[in-house]
């Protein structure tokens, strides 16, 4: 395997620093400065918030990141390709919970907040959506025009991370994965030019950023396709948790019909809180055309009794916004989209948090038999203080993986398989307030994947594929993309990032080749050399 071997350069972070300041002026934000302490309160997870870069450059349009790309990489001709510049990181809209995930300690942060335009060509065909921005912005512009697009199902998410990971949305059913409604990438690379990704020009790249994150460049711009949207009907429904049988049933049969609602969506959560120490199911349901309780999401609707339900005919700004009252950010978070619900929600302190994804085949008995080793591994730690702890089951449909698979007409890079049959995106979602319970509490959920994956194998569930968005920093979501996928990638490395720019100096996500030497723990800026 090729690799890029780190050697020490004379460049300080700061001195970069200096260098950036030179070059992009008052964008370029220091430690004494109010608009670092700005940034820094902006990352949803106190996590992120808790690393301090050397800087903070925020470019305000693609030019200012071609400009801050080449001083952080800093070329030079040594024989062989070699880069001297310090590590850096990038930043849409700073949603990733895990530390270092879009910050670094002691390099520099670009962060894309400004590059945030939102513009419907004339044909209201294409929306072409700056990087930084959320996608309330969007759904705000697109909802007052009667279009919309597949998207984030919380508004406050960012575009451009949820993209490059590939992305679920509400519309998936009906147009795959967010990725592969995407017409064009304006991409900056690591020698500072920016280019076009589509179809016709650097399709190699264009297949490359359906699900590779970070690793190929900084991207400026989505061009994506849009479609009539009028109101949708959708909310939350809450029950007791002794409704789980029937909510498992209706979620298997669901995922399982032969005759799958491309219109429907559905999340099946369920979210035990240390404060009133139990258990609530609750269902994010919707159906994307303007039609009251469908016949397909009845199942779900019918169960009884209801604690909440605020199912209602809306908009996408309304129904994700909904979503963003369930999350906020400011504090250690995790992703729990459940937690709203009366004295359901804990007070909001300071959380750490975790969330670790799998993907299952799909059964009713395996479903449920999960729920209960979850149930179990958790009296270890439920009374850990502001403890919240979600478990959600979300479909995985041929119809959805069918739109991007390699015999499609514009695959994405995600490796599944339609011919897989239905699958189930499971997601442990956690937060809690006390550091002393971290060692137990992420130990014990890794525990309860293990005991997943093998009551999985031994039914004939296990599916290797996992989902970037969701990933934690300790898993190789790329890595489930298969072989020939992960070879196709490097390609694209090697090809428009031949000095290994975005593995080495740009430590955050999931990197195609040498994950030590990516994560190396040397706070310098590093030279790197490819052998």
């Amino acid at each position: 395997m090729t690799r890029f071997v780190p050697v020490r350069a004379p460049m300080s972070s700061s001195n970069n620093c200096r260098q950036l300041e030179i070059v992009l002026g008052e964008t370029v934000f220091f430690p004494e400065q109010a608009g670092y302490s700005r940034f820094l309160s902006t990352s949803w997870s106190q996590q992120e918030q808790s690393l301090t870069p050397s800087c903070i450059v925020r470019p305000q349009n693609t030019e200012d990141v071609s400009k801050a790309i080449k001083v952080l990489s800093q070329y030079q001709e040594a024989g062989k390709s070699i880069i001297a510049g310090c590590k850096f990181a990038i930043r849409g809209a700073g949603h990733t919970p895990w530390a270092g995930s879009a910050n670094i300690e002691g390099g520099a942060t670009i962060d894309m907040a400004s590059i945030i335009s939102v513009d419907l060509n004339p044909a209201e065909t294409v929306v072409s959506v700056g990087a930084g921005a959320r996608w309330s912005a969007v759904y705000s512009a697109l909802d007052a025009v009667g279009v919309g697009v597949a998207g984030g199902r919380v508004a406050d998410v960012g575009v451009g991370g949820l993209v490059t990971g590939g992305g679920l949305s509400h519309h998936a059913p009906r147009y795959g994965f967010v990725c592969d409604q995407v017409v064009n990438y304006e991409i900056v690379l690591a020698n500072g030019t920016a280019v076009n990704a589509n179809a016709t020009t650097n399709s190699d790249l264009w297949f490359a950023l359906k699900g590779g994150s970070n690793n190929f460049g900084v991207v400026t711009r989505f061009d994506l396709k849009t479609f009539p949207q009028g109101k949708l009907w959708g909310g939350s429904i809450y029950n007791p948790i002794d409704t789980l049988p029937a909510q498992i049933q209706a979620f298997v049969d669901f995922n399982n019909a032969s005759n799958y609602d491309t219109n429907a969506a559905v999340i099946n959560g369920y979210s035990f809180t240390s404060r009133i120490a139990s258990w609530i199911a609750v269902n994010l349901l919707v159906y994307t055309k303007h039609e009251v309780n469908p016949r397909v999401l009845r199942p779900f609707t019918d169960i009884k009794p209801q604690f909440g339900n605020t199912m209602r005919l809306t908009n996408l700004s309304d129904l994700t916004s909904e979503q963003v009252h369930n999350a906020p950010g400011g504090f250690r978070q995790v992703l729990c989209p459940y937690c709203r619900y009366k004295d359901y929600v804990a007070d909001m302190i300071q959380r750490s948090q975790l969330f670790l994804t799998r993907t299952y085949g799909i059964d009713p008995v395996f479903l449920k038999e999960v729920f209960q080793i979850a149930n179990t591994t958790l009296q270890t730690f439920a009374n850990a203080s502001g403890l919240v702890y979600t478990l959600a089951y979300e479909p995985l449909p041929s119809v959805i993986t069918s739109h991007g698979a390699a015999n499609a007409s514009s695959p994405n890079a995600l490796g599944l398989d339609p011919d897989a049959g239905p699958q189930v995106v499971a997601l442990q979602s956690i937060q809690w307030a006390d550091a002393t319970d971290d060692a137990t509490i992420n130990e014990a959920a890794r525990r309860i994947w293990a005991q997943a994956d093998e009551l999985a194998v031994k039914m004939g569930l296990q599916r290797k594929w996992i989902y970037l968005n969701y990933a934690d920093r300790d898993q190789d979501p790329i890595g489930s993309y298969g072989s020939e996928n992960v070879g196709k990638l490097q390609a694209v490395s090697r090809k428009y990032d031949p000095t290994g720019l975005f593995q080495m100096n740009v430590p955050g996500g999931f990197k195609l080749f040498d994950k030590g030497a990516a994560e190396s723990k040397d706070p310098n800026c590093t030279r790197v050399v490819r052998v």
